[in-house]
């Protein structure tokens, strides 16, 4: 800790000397310019500047100190055998069974807590990489199409239409694909926002309409309906019916990462769990799936 070093100035010590009077010949002294008196802005508190990094979930009702880390954390009681641990982009949850008493939860959190700084300082950057992408709806505006991006053009010529131009030169760092849209120049963010969702939208439907095609038979199953979602947290579902409900913002991953959800929803079909059994039927036909798994929680998608 730093200590604070008081001076006391002696009120006894003799006087300085005074500074002989200048000669008679000398010429006086030039008058000093006037200026005006900049202060200096106080210094930031010494606590601020050495405050230690901090997480806060929005639904906290328990702390602990990890390290030099403050952490709030949302503590769940329910009924499971065991204490459990997840972090999002909302931070850390604890779940624990109701007959755990409360030191040995904050024990186990702890013990976890190299595990649970590391999980939470990667989904701070991961956030941190989604804010930087957020897209601002204007002409030049760029967005991600199969892990592409796109930048977007605005053609009133074409008259409310939207549609992709493919022809542009494949160079390094440069977007090669443009989507022009019928509006004008003075059209609103939302309105170009909605336009390009409604573009996305549609070949959403018509790509996983295929791949569903293409994958339905090699795992010896028939879907009935397919829906487009816009779930905040999930990427798709299966209802034992035959309907399939994929999040339309799939649209923005590569072409693997599609298909690997879709094989994951179509195995559903035959196996309503995640079992061992279900990650096995899922690699018939995705052999690659762990990787594609991380690439669909690792990418970051831009917010809208």
């Amino acid at each position: 800790m730093l200590k604070l070093i008081q001076l006391t100035l002696d009120l006894f010590d003799p006087a300085p000397p005074r500074p002989a009077a200048p000669a008679p010949s000398a010429a006086p002294p030039a008058p000093l310019p006037s200026e005006p008196l900049h202060v200096d802005a106080p210094a930031e508190p010494l606590d601020a500047v050495l405050a230690p990094a901090t997480f806060h979930h929005p639904r906290a009702n328990r702390q602990a100190t990890l390290g030099h880390t403050f952490v709030a954390f949302e503590l769940r009681r329910g009924k499971r055998r065991n204490i459990g641990f997840v972090v999002g982009p909302e931070g850390l949850t604890v779940s624990a069974p109701r007959w755990v008493p409360m030191h040995e939860v904050d024990a186990a959190v702890q013990s976890k807590s190299s595990w649970i700084l590391s999980k939470l300082e990667s989904a701070r950057q991961r956030q941190d990489r989604i804010e930087s992408a957020r897209i601002q709806w204007r002409e030049g505006a760029a967005f991600p199409f199969l892990g592409e991006q796109v930048i977007l053009v605005l053609d009133p010529r074409r008259g409310g239409t939207a549609e992709l131009n493919t022809a542009g030169e494949a160079l390094p760092g440069v977007p090669r694909l443009t989507l022009h849209v019928g509006l004008p120049q003075t059209a609103t963010a939302e309105q170009i926002r909605d336009t390009v969702q409604a573009w996305l939208m549609r070949q959403a439907k018509r790509l996983f309409t295929e791949r569903l095609d293409h994958f339905a038979p090699q795992l010896s199953v028939q879907w009935r309906k397919l829906v487009l979602s816009n779930a905040g947290t999930r990427w798709g579902t299966a209802h034992s019916d035959g309907t399939i409900r994929l999040n339309w913002r799939l649209i923005h991953f590569r072409l693997p990462v599609i298909d690997y959800v879709v094989a994951h929803e179509l195995s559903h079909l035959r196996v309503m769990d995640h079992s061992p059994r279900f990650w096995e039927t899922v690699a018939t036909v995705v052999p690659d799936y762990p990787q594609l798994r991380g690439a669909l929680r690792d990418e970051a998608l831009p917010p809208w």
